[in-house]
């Protein structure tokens, strides 16, 4: 018998470790996050991106060198790869934090850089949004830089259904320098939250109802009830 939480669990590490290896090859193509779907045909794979050309290459030949890496490297058996362009990319905290490090290797200064990414943050209908850069900004001495509007929870329910949060690395001349950005979306966390009716509870999880879905017992007269007394 398969151990359930066992499974889960390195679906998700799975999850974890093929996101992180898409994040490293392609952060230039504004790499936003995957999805691992399990059909009776075999694992689809769904990756967002801002650039998705970048990531399909050539004639499909980026895909074709990432099914082999699926296979071999992480264990899925037979991946099927699509590659979606994201939404809204001015929303997405890891598309934001890899276009600032763009910005920093071509040579742009990180307060500009960051400026503009809040600015297009902002005007994209973000409720807040919080940029920190850190690394050797101005002098040997490393340092760190952090420029907010709006509102950014950090603790709470609001922190986990509304804010997105990404962290990006970029090795220039004076060494490395991390980006963090803190997106809070429009909306309430009821929004991210799916409330289902009592009626499609039931059918989900008929074996929690068990007893609500028996017959309900028929009323019993007085009459009926000294019957079968006597």
């Amino acid at each position: 018998m398969v151990n359930i939480k066992r499974y889960f669990i390195e679906l998700g590490l799975q999850r974890v470790a093929v996101d992180e290896y898409l994040a490293s090859k392609f952060w230039r193509a504004g790499y936003a996050g995957v999805q691992l779907i399990k059909t009776p045909l075999g694992m689809r794979v769904l990756i967002f991106a801002q650039r998705p050309g970048m990531i399909i290459g050539r004639r499909g030949q980026n895909l074709r060198v990432l099914q082999a890496v699926f296979e071999k490297l992480f264990g899925i058996e037979n991946p099927q790869i699509t590659v979606m362009e994201v939404d809204n990319p001015d929303l997405n905290a890891r598309v934001v934090a890899f276009n600032i490090a763009l910005a920093l290797e071509r040579g742009i200064h990180f307060r500009r850089a960051a400026y503009i990414a809040l600015r297009r943050v902002m005007n994209a209908g973000a409720v807040g949004c919080e940029i920190v850069i850190s690394g050797k900004l101005t002098t040997e001495r490393a340092r760190y830089e952090k420029l907010s509007a709006g509102k950014v929870y950090k603790s709470g329910e609001q922190s986990l259904q509304l804010v997105d949060r990404a962290v990006a690395h970029v090795l220039l001349k004076p060494g490395v320098y991390g980006i963090q950005v803190l997106i809070t979306k429009p909306g309430t966390p009821s929004d991210y939250v799916e409330i289902l009716p009592p009626e499609k509870v039931r059918e989900l999880f008929p074996e929690a109802f068990g007893q609500a879905q028996q017959a309900p017992a028929q009323p019993v007269s007085q009459g009926q009830a000294q019957q079968s007394s006597t």
